[in-house]
This record gives structure tokens, sequence and C-alpha cells, in this order.
């Protein structure tokens, strides 16, 4: 006989939030739900260690409540096949279990938000939409400091987070007497200070089983299939993991936090890829641990080792989480669903092919993306300055460069994505997010990286046939777009080192990069 609950509560994928009020006390009475969705699974093409790495940790979620005495229904989508999507799902489960109220987290995508919002005002039993408790603000608190349509910039954002819970203050001014170190946490990674680099902390899950379901089911995916799974995917893992990066990688988290190396990994040791990064976006977007702990464990390590962890190395990693994050959080809600459809640049241009593949002769793009195939990530400079950069200067129609961002990273999810990738990145929203596009030329890659010197094209050139593409078709943008960005302050000196060239310097220019455009798919 199938046991009756008088209530269900629903958890997404990304709510695995052990710290949440709803697991204070065990109630019999009380059926929780974690499911695998096809809707979940489908809705753009995932890299296939995204969706394995998000179900082993629902898995052990519902493990875990198990333990603590809750009452767990955890669905594969073996389970949720017959269904066609989640309210269908969610109506099966309310009448088999005779429920009589229905609960659920406010989701932090609007797709689902929405459909959760059309199910329950159809429901003819109870419902109610409790917040993740999960950010520093409120649901209620992005609607004082975020305006729909408004160009906000994170910094004065990130300053009034500062002050708001007091995060590095010295009463009300900032430690150090300044709010931001980014002018000191620029450095190139040289030879030697890769050598330097700490392997990174990784994880091994067998995901076999969930391979198999994802082929079963004829879910498409993209990436890099791997049985072994290096991410973590339960809290205490995930501490680890923070442990790791405070001890190992903060000292030199700020100085190196843009910097970027195809050099090639000693056998075994797989460490140019995460560098000094955290990589604890996926546990903080799956919920796993909170953005005030990550922070409070920065700060504390700041503060028990000065002699190893400076001030700048601290507030750049903060800056991420109680600023950026948070920022790009606000400026999706109070945007959303409009938000989704900005093309202020008017790019219609498709996304290459090798996206999919890495298969290009241009070094960095090379390393960006086959990296980001093979693990599902890649750090912020590589997605904001290397593919970003080039989908940006190459006027690739912002649906398609979201979708890609949106499916092949680990830690993606709609909110966190789309403002990076449309706003940041594409500065498809004409201006909300940033204060500029983020375009570069070949010069920027040399600067930051040494993609550079083993590359197929020679990054001093820009007209030639084997000069880097990057170079024209960065002036080729910058000249098409002298309306948008010609009267911007921090343009002001690329437009004036543009115009010193003679006509016949600035058609060679356009030309090389109308003929890189037109040949976009071999580069």
């Amino acid at each position: 006989m199938t046991a009756t609950y008088s209530r269900l509560r629903l958890i997404l994928g990304d709510q695995l939030n052990a710290s949440h009020s709803w697991f204070r006390e065990q109630d019999d009475d009380t059926l929780y739900v974690i499911a695998e969705l096809h809707q979940e699974a489908s809705y753009v093409p995932h890299h296939v260690q995204k969706v394995c790495a998000f179900f082993a940790a629902m898995s052990a979620f519902a493990q875990a409540l198990q333990h603590a005495g809750h009452r767990v229904l955890h669905l594969t989508l073996d389970d949720t096949a017959p269904f066609s999507d989640l309210p269908a799902l969610l109506s099966h489960l309310i009448d088999e279990h005779g429920v009589r109220a229905f609960e659920y987290q406010l989701p932090d995508e609007y797709r689902l938000r929405e459909q959760l919002s059309v199910f329950t005002s159809s429901l003819p039993i109870a419902s109610k939409a409790v917040e993740s408790e999960h950010f520093y603000l409120s649901e209620q608190a992005l609607t004082r400091d975020f305006t729909q349509g408004k160009r906000h910039r994170m910094e004065a954002f990130y300053r009034k987070m500062r002050v708001r819970f007091n995060v590095l203050m010295d009463g009300d001014d900032p430690q150090g007497g300044q709010w931001n170190f980014d002018a000191d946490n620029r450095n190139k990674l040289k030879a030697k200070d890769i050598d330097d680099v700490p392997e990174p902390l990784l994880f091994g899950h067998d995901v076999t089983d969930i391979l198999a379901r994802i082929e079963r089911h004829k879910i498409k995916v993209i990436g890099k299939p791997d049985s072994n799974l290096l991410w973590p995917i339960t809290r205490t893992q995930a501490n680890e993991l923070l442990t790791f990066f405070c001890q190992h990688c903060l000292p030199n988290f700020g100085r190196f936090q843009d910097a970027m190396t195809g050099q090639t990994d000693e056998e075994g040791k797989r460490k140019q890829w995460s560098l000094y990064h955290s990589r604890l976006s996926f546990a903080l977007n799956s919920k796993i641990l909170s953005p005030q702990h990550v922070v409070d464990a920065a700060i504390y390590h700041y503060h028990t080792r000065p002699d190893e962890i400076t001030l700048a190395q601290v507030e750049g990693f903060v800056r991420q989480i109680i600023g950026w994050r948070e920022f790009i959080r606000g400026i999706y809600w109070v945007n959303m669903p409009e938000y989704a459809t900005l093309n202020s640049l008017s790019a219609t241009r498709d996304l290459p092919s090798w996206f999919w593949t890495a298969d290009t002769k241009m070094s960095c793009l090379k390393h960006a993306i086959e990296q980001s195939l093979d693990y599902a990530y890649a750090h912020h400079i590589q997605r904001l300055m290397i593919t970003g950069n080039f989908c940006l200067i190459s006027g690739i129609e912002p649906a398609q460069v979201d979708e890609w961002y949106l499916g092949i990273y680990i830690d993606a999810i709609e909110w966190v994505e789309l403002p990076n990738t449309r706003g940041m990145s594409q500065f498809a929203d004409g201006g909300i997010v940033g204060s500029k596009a983020y375009a570069a030329s070949g010069n920027y890659v040399k600067k930051m990286s040494d993609y550079c010197g083993n590359c197929h094209y020679k990054v001093a050139k820009t007209t030639e046939d084997d000069a880097c593409p990057l170079n024209a078709l960065y002036w080729h943008f910058m000249d098409k777009h002298q309306d948008d960005f010609g009267g911007n302050p921090r343009t002001k000196m690329v437009y004036a080192n543009w115009n010193k060239k003679t006509d016949e310097q600035k058609q060679a220019v356009l030309d090389k990069a109308a003929r890189s455009l037109q040949a976009i798919e071999q580069l």
C-alpha cells in the first residue's frame, strides 16, 4: 500500500542546502522529493559531466536527508520517464500520496519559477513557496537594490555589500584603506610560477550508472564523458575543497586570478586547467556550500596566516562572491524575462562548429574550449576574454552564445550564466551590467597568457595571411560600433589610435577581418 503524507516538499537539483530551515525538524508526515528530470537534462545540450555531477549530488543529498531521519523519495530518469514535465510528475505524486499541501523553494531560474507558479495557481490543495536561504541578499532586497533596465555598476554595489555585511571592514572604512586591489591582481604566470602551481584536489566518484541512464534515455549531451567524476558532490567534500583552496591556492589567488597558460602538464598532474582557482562554483551554485560560509573561511585563513595571505589575495576572492555573484543575481531577476532577448549590437552570426570540437588553429581558443570540453570548466578570464571576446568581436548571435555557455559549464545555471554572457561578455544588454564592451585584440591574450608562443598565427601581425585573427576582428568590431562606444571615456584612446591610421590602412584591416569572418569555420 502506498504511503500517504500530508505535505510534499520539492527539492530541485540546485537546492542541495542542508542548512535550510526545512530540515531543522524531522516530520514523518512530510515527503521530500528529489527527481532527475528529462526536462532539466534536456532544455539545452549540457556537458555530460555537468549532468553526472548534479545527478550524483542529488543522490548523495537524498541519502543524507534519509540518514537524518527525513522521508525522501529520490527518483531517477528511469522513474520520471513516463511524465512529460515536472508539473505532470508532481500531480501524479500528490494524487498517489494523498498530499494536502505542496511546498517548494523558489527556483533560481525564471523558466522554472514560472512553471511552478502556473502549476500551483491551479492546484486544488494548499501551496507555499519559500526562499532558498542561500544568498546574502533576500528576494525582497533585490528589488530594493536593483531597478529594471537601469545601468548598475558592480563596484558601487560591492562596496555597499562590504559595509552592509561588515566584510573586510575597519569601522566605516575598508581594511587596507582601499576597496579594490584588482590592479595588483593581473600577473602573468612565468615558467617558474607554473612549477609552483599546486596540484588540484580531485574527487573520484564512479558515475557509470548515471552515464548508462543518460545514454538509455537518449539525453543529448556534449563534452568528454568520464566515469570517474572529479567534482565534490557532498558538503563534506566541498568543505575539503574549500580548505584545500584556502591552504594552498588563496596565498596566490589574487595575484594570478586573470592568468592563463597552455603549457602541457606533467604526466598525471593535471594542474594547468585549475591553477589557483577555488573550483567551488559547482558546490556554491548547487547550494551545497553557502557563500557566507565560503567567504568566512577565506577571511579566517587571511587573519590567521597574515604572513602567507595578503589582503589583495583575499579581497579578490571575496569580491567575486559577495560582489559579483550577488550582483549578477540581482541583474537577472529584475530584468527577466526581457533580458534574455536583448541584442543591443544586433549580432547575428552563427557560432562556429569548432566550439564543440576545439578544432581551431587559434591556440587561445583551442586551449580554452578543449579544457571546457574535457572538464566542464574554465576560469572567468578564459570565459570572458577568450571564448567570450571571440564571440563578441565576431558578432555571434547572443542566444547561441548563451546556450553554449549554459550547457558546457558545470556551474552554469541561468541566473548566473545569462547576465555574465549576454551582459558582461557580449554587451548585448547595452550596458546594464558593464560600462564597456570587453573587446580585445591578440595583445591582451599575449599579455595574460603563454597561448601565443606556439600558435599557428602571429600575434604581432594584423593584415597578413598568418596574422592573429583577433587583431583585425577587434578593429572591425570597434569601427563598426563607433556610434555605440565612441563617446565612452574608457575607449576614447582606442578610437584616437584607430583614427590615426590612413584610409588605406583602415581598409586593409577591415578587409582582413572580412576574410576571417567569411572563413570563420576554418580559423
